[in-house]
């Protein structure tokens, strides 16, 4: 067996993680691989093909150099069911908070409610995906990327029309004890998300590296809608809110158009 080490530059995120899982998928002589993402590192484990696989790394245009190749004994390869336990916990909580906050956010008008409902759901894909990775086949891997990608275009592209709208129109004022209370609730869930992948047994593993980097920038989106909150007492205006959501917005049609990759 062999361990090819390659360093991925734009690698910061699931979403290129599954985006390499899917392009290799087809090579047979990958056997497994394995992510380390705060270092953007990859390492292929495989027997031939060597410059297959790096051709079709290569076309993602990630940045990709390969470091070196050496042999390896290591022939047993799997996804722990602890891990599994865990991501589950995560992509339930976050599917929850995709729920609670688009209702809310619909109830009290606010922009910034809804587009972090979309980012939990966003969230929720690439979890989902992940999970689904194992056991199933390519085909159908790149059946639910494509749907999961065009799902969010079309939220996230509806969500920046009715900001626009809102820009244009009278100020709707949102409710903003409404914002502050669900986002501090979605950001307590985030909390126990980050807790719950610290303590998971398999923390140091690419995918749980991943999920917890994942994780801390939904932190950052909720302090942001709480912000945003104060900010529409504090001036009496609902731009504040509005702004929040475009940004919120801008990176669900981001992170969507990277699942939509994953189903090329």
């Amino acid at each position: 067996m062999q361990k090819t080490e390659f360093t991925i530059s734009k690698m910061d995120c699931p979403s290129e993680e599954n985006l390499i899982r899917l392009k290799l998928a087809d090579i047979v002589s990958v056997k497994n691989l394995e992510f380390d993402i705060p270092n953007r590192k990859l390492f292929v484990f495989h027997t031939e093909e060597l410059e297959t696989i790096e051709n079709a790394i290569q076309a993602l245009n990630l940045g990709a150099i390969k470091n070196g190749t050496s042999m390896t004994d290591q022939v047993h390869f799997g996804v722990e069911a602890n891990q599994k336990r865990v991501l589950l916990i995560v992509l339930s909580i976050n599917l929850l908070f995709f729920v609670i906050e688009m209702i809310t956010g619909f109830i009290s008008k606010s922009m910034g409610l809804v587009a972090d409902s979309l980012d939990m759901l966003a969230d929720s894909f690439v979890y989902g995906i992940s999970l689904m990775a194992v056991g199933t086949t390519l085909f159908r891997k790149k059946q639910i990327a494509k749907m999961a990608g065009y799902f969010q275009i079309i939220l996230a592209g509806v969500g920046l029309v009715e900001v626009l709208r809102r820009f244009l129109s009278v100020d709707i004022i949102p409710n903003f004890s409404t914002m502050i209370i669900v986002s501090m609730f979605a950001l307590m869930a985030n909390t126990m998300c980050l807790y719950v992948l610290q303590k998971s047994k398999n923390k140091d593993d690419a995918h749980m590296k991943a999920s917890l980097i994942f994780t801390s920038n939904d932190v950052i989106i909720n302090f942001g809608v709480i912000i945003a909150g104060v900010l529409v007492t504090w001036l009496n205006s609902n731009k504040p809110d509005l702004i929040i959501g475009i940004i919120v917005f801008v990176l669900v049609l981001q992170g969507a158009f990277r699942i939509l990759k994953l189903s090329r």
